[in-house]
């Protein structure tokens, strides 16, 4: 991309580029997308950004996630209320079983994945690393996956493990309370 002088197509080109990846950019990606070829004055760009996009929006935001990358995302917060207008989930449903089990579960190991979920769970966790969602530690010859602190933020969890735990046995518990009280219909 040629070199871009004017701070406000480089602050249009960082906007589109937020906008339009639908995933997390790292700042290089940013700084390319820019045109500017300057860290510093991109950095500048995008704080101007995330101040502008914090005062005109109240369910978007660009934040920047743990690992340094940047996101422009609806906050968590609102993510039930656009369910039903969202063209495509993030992640198709086999995957997201997955990642509730290992949710659930963690840490667990991938032998004990694969005996739950099946062969197709190596897929699943290559998506879930894509999206850093899940983590991984070598222990001896397996791998026991965890969920990050991105899955945590994206899904608008907060705590530990055991609290994730509770939340989710409660969503479950509710499903099924749901399901089981349904009046039978008389004849």
């Amino acid at each position: 991309m040629p070199k871009v002088e004017n701070e406000e197509l480089a602050t249009a080109n960082i906007e589109a580029a937020l906008y339009s990846a639908g995933r997390p950019l790292t700042i290089e990606e940013i700084i390319r997308a820019s045109g500017t070829e300057s860290r510093t004055k991109t950095l500048t760009l995008l704080t101007n950004i995330m101040k502008k996009a914090k005062s005109a929006f109240m369910a978007i935001e660009i934040v920047t996630l743990p690992d340094g990358s940047y996101v422009f995302q609806l906050k968590p917060e609102y993510s039930s209320v656009i369910r039903r207008y969202a063209s495509k989930p993030i992640l198709p449903k086999a995957t997201l079983k997955t990642l509730s089990y290992l949710a659930y579960m963690q840490p667990i190991s991938s032998k004990q994945l694969l005996e739950i979920r099946g062969s197709g769970v190596y897929t699943h966790l290559k998506e879930l690393r894509q999206l850093d969602f899940i983590s991984h530690q070598n222990v001896g010859r397996l791998r026991i996956y965890s969920t990050t602190e991105k899955f945590q933020k994206y899904f608008g969890i907060q705590g530990d493990s055991d609290t994730l735990k509770q939340k989710l046995f409660k969503k479950v518990r509710k499903k099924q309370t749901q399901v089981i009280s349904i009046p039978p219909t008389t004849a």
